[in-house]
């Protein structure tokens, strides 16, 4: 027999109960729950979700990093970087957000949820190797999508298009070689001519 999901309301009420005060809030956008969380309790609620009856969350099934430094434009101050999480529950049949802001912009940190989801691991490396996120417990936190070698994170708002070095297979030298960006940034805006005499062009 198939389990119907649960309405957003009904999870709101069960994960509220659940976490009492370590939820920052939970709140519902188009009909998906939204845990938010302090950092300090980010590894003690990821535990309740999966353990908890009526959470039962089994299954880690998303993990990024996210840089809200763009955000301050649009008059929403906070920290930086944060953590988003999608988490599955199959024996319930629900699914949840959860969204950690990591406190320190210079050293962006929060727990690892490895051991508690061992789908996490490769989802906190990537998160730590394009954004610099760093998951504390994470056992083995290291690059996974760019070279070892490679300066900075990518993913970034700040970091610039074209990077900082340049790699190329150097023929006398046998070997691939790293260098400085050789290409001069610029900005490309497209040529609109509105006035008939426009910079003398006509």
């Amino acid at each position: 027999m198939t389990q119907f999901a649960i309405r957003p309301e009904d999870l709101q009420s069960t994960l509220a109960a659940a976490l009492g005060e370590r939820a920052a809030r939970i709140t519902i956008a188009l009909g998906e729950v939204t845990v938010h969380v302090n950092a300090a309790h980010y590894l003690s609620v990821m535990q309740t979700l999966r353990d908890t009856a009526g959470c039962k969350f089994e299954q880690l099934i998303d993990l990024a990093g996210v840089d809200y430094s763009t955000y301050r434009e649009v008059g929403t101050d906070g920290p930086r970087f944060g953590v988003t999480v999608h988490l599955l529950s199959v024996s319930l049949n629900q699914r949840v957000r959860v969204k950690v802001l990591c406190p320190d912009d210079d050293l962006p940190l929060v727990a690892s949820v490895n051991d508690l989801w061992n789908s996490a691991n490769w989802y906190e490396r990537e998160a730590f190797d394009l954004f610099g996120i760093v998951f504390e417990g994470h056992n083995d936190l290291r690059r996974i999508l760019t070279d070892y070698g490679f300066i900075g994170h990518p993913f970034r708002k700040d970091f610039p298009l074209s990077g900082h070095v340049e790699m190329r297979y150097d023929a006398e030298r046998k070997r691939v070689v790293y260098e400085p960006v050789s290409i001069e940034p610029r900005e490309i805006t497209p040529r609109i001519i509105r006035e008939e005499n426009y910079g003398g062009l006509n």
